[in-house]
């Protein structure tokens, strides 16, 4: 969640590990395998919360209502709710309804049916961070809305099917542009996934757009979100007065699904399923 709006890729790391076709690679990446676990914990924690959010949200519940209960569970697992005070970021939780992209600020506005809704959840347990969201469909929703939820869970599936050792970040990208744009929707550019388990955010960004065999290659131990958003209509947005509410410049529809994972020897390992 949350993903840095840069411009810039990051300057890798000196140095090669292996055959990496001449990448430059940053061996700093690779976490450990206490560490993995205890990312995998904080990511548990994650899941428990978004399915008590799938019990729970129907037509008529605020967003307020929705960041107040994600606060009370994740404190009550002993955890802290990561984006609260980041970057003064004021609530627990991003609430995105209908054309907001991400980090929608939960309000007392109702959901309505019809409404379409990601909910992106961060925990911090025992230091480490878990990352993952989850659209919510409120109440009767259009199939032009529900094809694109369901289309861009398939983006995120996709994007995790690219993910093991010999391959590079720019499969990812790749991979959910193509599938999205055959199917008349746009990947959002001005935000992506980005390493995480230490800290919030962390490098390498993950563009979910780009060519094949671009980017860092992918390593046993690096650990990273993959967090699709697809427009229906142009892939531009707009930052609202608040600072913080990314919106589709046209006005349309936006989708968002996010999974932690770490790559491993053979293939990837999703922390927060």
């Amino acid at each position: 969640m949350m993903a840095d709006k840069r411009e810039k890729p990051p300057a890798w790391g000196m140095g090669h590990v292996g055959d990496t076709s001449g990448h430059h690679v940053n061996t700093s990446l690779i976490k450990s395998k206490a560490q993995i676990e205890g990312i995998r914990k904080a990511g548990r924690l994650n899941k428990r919360i978004l399915d008590m959010l799938e019990e729970r949200i129907r037509e008529g519940v605020t967003t307020i209502q929705i960041d107040q209960w994600v606060h009370e569970l994740t404190v009550a697992n002993n955890g802290v709710p990561a984006p609260l005070n980041y970057k003064q970021f004021p609530k627990s939780v991003c609430t995105s309804v209908n054309e907001v992209v991400c980090h929608g600020i939960p309000e007392k506005r109702k959901l309505l049916s019809g409404d379409i809704m990601n909910v992106d959840v961060t925990s911090i347990l025992q230091g480490y961070y878990g990352d993952s969201s989850r659209m919510f469909m409120i109440g009767e929703v259009s199939p032009e809305a529900r094809k694109l939820v369901q289309v861009t869970k398939e983006c995120l599936e996709i994007g995790i099917a690219q993910v093991k050792p010999g391959g590079f970040v720019g499969d990812i990208g790749s991979a959910i542009q193509d599938y999205a744009e055959q199917r008349g929707y746009s990947v959002v550019r001005d935000f992506v996934g980005h390493g995480t388990g230490l800290r919030f955010h962390e490098d390498p960004q993950i563009p979910h757009f780009g060519q094949k065999g671009k980017g860092h290659p992918f390593l046993p131990g690096m650990v990273f979100t993959i967090e699709p958003m697809i427009n229906a209509g142009h892939y531009a947005t707009t930052i609202l007065k608040d600072g913080w509410t990314a919106v589709t410049r046209d006005g349309s529809l936006s989708a968002q699904w996010e999974h932690t994972l770490a790559v491993t020897s053979d293939g990837v390992d999703v922390l927060t399923a």
